[in-house]
């Protein structure tokens, strides 16, 4: 797992602002506002929502994670005070199967999932028996699974949400191959397979745009309702800081909207 903190210090500074942070408020100098991301498109825009808000004296440090589960303990151990890369759909399941008690403050951005693919230009000319990646947690796993079900590659039962598995595929005509692998590694196996549903925080990073590149992809409209939509979470004890208001209240910002909008090409969007 790669951790990387944005601010380095020396040991001596780090016991100097250990001292220093006895007691002082969270997102000042002394006691920077500790967020959690997943490397990449969330961590861009994090670095950008950090740069405002430290204009009106909000202090934030940045820790970069490379996989969707240790943020959140991270959150949950203390080490962290929010993240930020987590849509709601992801968050329930997590609370469900750990017991956290986290709430959301704000919106982040909307990164849409599609289906990429070196062997193919159309999801019609997949082989039979062919393999296609998908995320293996919970929520982003079942979400490939419409997707790919919506455009017509195989069919899921009746009702099949964002909670699907592949014991919901009921018709398959082409033996399609689902190969479940952890969502921050697809991009890098696309070779591998013969076509892969990778996120947008992921797939730009790699040089793959929903727009220009898919064979079918989510639409990115609709971001303030979208379940899909990440999150700015923190512990339920913290749901009132003022620091948390500050922080999501810094996604909404024309600045940082028109940054992603430069930025990403219409692949990420805003969701505050």
């Amino acid at each position: 797992m790669l951790r990387r903190s944005l601010l380095l210090a020396t040991p001596a500074l780090v016991l100097a602002r250990g001292a220093l942070a006895q007691g002082a408020a969270i997102g000042t100098a002394a006691r920077p506002l500790r967020a959690g991301v997943t490397s990449g498109v969330h961590a861009q825009v994090l670095e950008r929502v950090r740069d405002l808000v430290a204009r009106d004296g909000l202090v934030v440090r940045i820790t970069e994670f490379s996989d969707f589960i240790q943020p959140n303990v991270a959150l949950q151990g203390g080490e962290i005070d929010a993240n930020t890369y987590q849509h709601q759909p992801f968050l329930d399941a997590q609370k469900a199967q750990r017991g956290y008690d986290f709430v959301p403050v704000g919106k982040t951005v909307l990164t849409a999932m599609a289906v990429f693919s070196r062997k193919a230009k159309a999801l019609s000319d997949l082989p039979n028996g062919a393999r296609v990646a998908i995320p293996n947690d919970p929520t982003n796993g079942g979400r490939a699974l419409v997707l790919l079900a919506g455009a017509g590659l195989f069919t899921l039962r009746p009702g099949a949400d964002f909670r699907a598995t592949v014991a919901d595929i009921t018709e398959n005509p082409k033996r399609i191959r689902i190969v479940e692998l952890e969502a921050a590694t697809i991009a890098r196996a696309i070779d591998d397979v013969d076509a892969a549903a990778i996120t947008g925080n992921y797939a730009v990073p790699a040089g793959l745009m929903p727009g220009r590149d898919s064979l079918v992809a989510e639409s990115a409209e609709g971001a303030r309702t979208n379940p899909y939509t990440c999150l700015v979470v923190v512990r339920r004890a913290d749901a009132a800081a003022p620091w948390a208001a500050r922080l999501a209240a810094g996604y909404a910002d024309p600045s940082v909207k028109a940054f992603v909008e430069r930025e990403f090409g219409g692949a990420v969007v805003t969701g505050a």
